[in-house]
C-alpha cells in the first residue's frame, strides 16, 4: 500500500467504537470477566494500550523497542499476559486515559513516517500500513470480546477487510506455528463484506476454496468464534484443515473459543 492514510483512518474509526463502548462504562464493570481467559475487560484495554506503546516505540526509538523484545524473548509466552496484567491494576479512568493518548501519539507518529520506512517488531519488519492493520486487527478482535462481554452487537464495517488480508495472509504462518507443512497451491478465499461486495484473494481456479461472510471469516481468523458457530465454508482438504487452525495473530496458536452451548 503505497498511502497508509486510508488503513490510518480506519484504525482511528475502529478505535472511536471501541471507546464508546468503555468511555462511559461503570467503574466497576471494567472487572467483568471477558470470554479470554482471567482476562477482563481492563485488562482487553490495557493490552492494546501496551501493544500501542509498543508500536510507538517501534517507529520512533528503535533502541527502546529493542530493549522490549529483549523482555519479549526472556519470557515469550508471557510478556503479554504480563503487560496486560500490569495496565489492568491501574483505575479505569487512568488506563482509559492512557490508551486514548497512546493511540493518538501513534496516530501522528505513523502519519509522520517517512514514506517506504519499514520499523522493527516482534517478527519481521513492519512497513506503516501494516503496522496501522495490525492494529485495526487487534482493536477489532479485543473489540469483539468486550463487545460480547457486555451483550452488545457490534454494526460490522467495510473496515473488515484489513482482518480479512491478514487472515489470508497468515495463512503458511498458521500452519508453521503448529509444526505442519503450508500447502504449496494457493487457496481462493471468496468473502461477502458487511457493504454486500466481495472480497477476492487467490487464482479464479483454485482447486481449495474458502467461501462465506466476512464477518464470520473474521472471527474464524481471530479465534473469537468457534468454525461450527460459523458460515464459512472449504473446499478441498487443505482448506479444510486451515479453517480448523488459521489465526491472523502472531505468537503460538490460541485456544480459540469452545462451540456455543459446550459445557454447559
Amino acid at each position: 500500500m503505497s498511502d497508509p492514510s486510508s488503513v490510518i483512518d480506519d484504525l482511528c474509526r475502529e478505535s472511536e467504537q471501541l471507546d464508546s463502548l468503555v468511555g462511559e462504562l461503570a467503574e466497576e464493570r471494567w472487572a467483568l470477566a471477558t470470554p479470554a481467559p482471567r482476562w477482563t475487560v481492563a485488562h482487553q484495554i490495557a493490552h492494546l494500550a501496551w501493544t500501542d506503546r509498543a508500536a510507538l516505540l517501534a517507529v520512533t526509538d528503535a533502541a527502546a523497542f529493542a530493549l522490549e523484545v529483549e523482555k519479549a524473548l526472556a519470557s515469550p509466552y508471557g510478556f503479554v499476559d504480563e503487560g496486560a496484567e500490569k495496565g489492568a491494576t491501574l483505575p479505569p479512568a487512568r488506563l482509559l486515559a492512557e490508551w486514548r493518548a497512546g493511540r493518538e501519539s501513534l496516530e501522528k507518529a505513523l502519519r509522520a513516517a517517512p514514506t517506504g520506512t519499514r520499523f522493527p517488531w516482534y517478527g519481521p519488519p513492519m512497513s506503516v500500513a501494516s503496522i496501522a492493520t495490525g492494529r485495526l486487527m487487534e482493536t477489532w478482535a479485543h473489540g469483539q470480546d468486550i463487545a460480547d462481554t457486555l451483550h452488545v452487537m457490534r454494526p460490522p464495517t467495510d473496515r473488515l477487510q484489513h482482518v480479512v488480508r491478514i487472515g489470508v495472509r497468515a495463512r503458511n504462518f498458521a500452519f508453521g506455528v503448529r509444526g505442519l507443512t503450508p500447502p504449496e497451491e494457493e487457496f481462493r478465499v471468496e468473502v461477502t463484506a458487511p457493504s454486500g461486495a466481495v472480497w477476492t484473494y487467490g487464482p479464479e481456479d483454485a482447486a481449495q476454496r474458502v467461501t462465506g461472510p466476512a464477518l464470520d471469516f473474521c472471527l474464524l481468523v481471530t479465534q473469537r468464534a468457534h468454525r461450527a458457530d460459523l458460515a464459512v465454508r472449504a473446499e478441498g482438504s487443505d482448506a479444510d484443515r486451515w479453517l480448523d487452525i488459521a489465526q491472523a495473530f502472531a505468537g503460538p496458536p490460541g485456544a480459540g473459543r469452545a462451540p456455543k452451548g459446550a459445557g454447559g
